[in-house]
């Protein structure tokens, strides 16, 4: 049996995503967990949990794994880079662009150290599955994709710090739709054009939008059509991909809220007529999915890239700044919408 060589790792944002984030770790089997940052301290975690920062790497921890909000982000993965530590850290990437370019200069300025975004939905058993079929030819040349990714906000939503933009850079479109633009980007490569309607309808009382629509072309000339809701009152993820000779569907993710359904990838191959066109409504296959296996296949992805030396292909600080950035050219696109100015360029303690 092979022996799997352990990593010291330090959690800094002890919230839900750094449980997720530890209890993946733990099924790995790779990583010892020898510290954790929170404003918790007072809970019961089984590893030290430590209210500033900087006391993590006491534990001299091998790599650090960032949970923090979008704000603190930028700075929590520029120092432990320029501690010599390998980083893991949750999207979104900051709050803008300029946030990803400091991690990208940190990220240069110390080659040896691996640093990886967690964009999971890549990992997730339906689009592995789509991404394979496409990538096989059996379909033909992708035309066109529809995607949406909404929810209905929920109790507190208002007072969420993911809705101020001083902390987050932006409101459901930079929470939640950029996994879904992550896989637009996955699929179509790039846009060349942007187009986008961006509202604040329901959710009144916060200064981002809770709607965001975009129609986008790639320079070979794929479209792609997003719509990205907080006033999805039933919690909704679709991603439609059509192709020359068929379709795939995703319908519902596994997530951690169990909220979105199950997880069915549905394919379907054109039937031809006797004069060769296609017939209106071909069969389909459906593939269900039943276990949640992307945080395992993230943190997999990203202990081989540190202890083997294999290539981070999901979640680079690349794709994290080209998702960024198709983000702010969204906003930007629709004339009458002001997006609050997430502030850039000054440094902020996490706390």
């Amino acid at each position: 049996m092979r022996t799997i060589m352990k990593l010291r790792a330090a959690i800094i944002g002890y919230g839900k995503m750094g449980g997720i984030r530890h209890r993946a770790m733990e099924r790995h089997g790779g990583f010892n967990v020898v510290a954790a940052c929170d404003t918790k301290t007072s809970s019961d975690i089984g590893i030290p949990l430590v209210a500033n920062p900087h006391e993590v790497y006491d534990y001299e921890p091998d790599v650090v794994i960032c949970c923090a909000p979008n704000r603190f982000i930028p700075d929590v993965v520029c120092e432990a880079l320029s501690r010599g530590k390998h980083v893991f850290s949750e999207k979104p990437p900051g709050r803008h662009s300029g946030d990803v370019a400091r991690m990208m200069e940190a990220e240069a300025a110390n080659p040896g150290l691996v640093l990886k975004f967690g964009f999971n939905h890549r990992f997730h058993g339906a689009i592995e599955e789509a991404r394979h079929l496409i990538e096989a030819g059996m379909l033909g040349e992708l035309y066109f994709m529809r995607g949406v990714y909404g929810k209905a906000g929920g109790t507190n939503y208002a007072a969420n710090w993911r809705n101020d933009p001083a902390l987050s850079g932006g409101g459901i479109l930079i929470d939640q739709g950029i996994h879904m633009l992550d896989l637009f980007l996955m699929f179509a490569g790039s846009f060349e054009t942007v187009k986008s309607v961006v509202q604040r309808k329901f959710w009144t009382g916060v200064p981002v939008e809770d709607n965001a629509f975009a129609l986008m072309t790639s320079p070979s000339g794929v479209v792609a059509n997003l719509h990205s809701s907080a006033t999805q009152w039933r919690h909704l993820f679709k991603l439609e991909l059509y192709l020359q000779r068929g379709f795939l569907s995703v319908d519902g993710i596994l997530s951690a809220s169990g909220t979105y359904g199950t997880e069915v990838l549905t394919v379907a191959l054109n039937r031809m007529g006797p004069d060769g066109a296609p017939l209106p409504n071909p069969e389909c296959q459906e593939i269900r999915f039943t276990e949640d296996r992307s945080w395992d296949k993230e943190i997999a992805e990203f202990h081989d890239a540190i202890v083997l030396g294999h290539p981070v292909r999901y979640g680079t600080s690349q794709q994290a700044m080209d998702v960024m950035t198709l983000v702010e050219r969204i906003y930007a696109a629709d004339p009458s919408w002001s997006q609050p100015a997430a502030p850039q360029g000054e440094s902020a303690e996490v706390r």
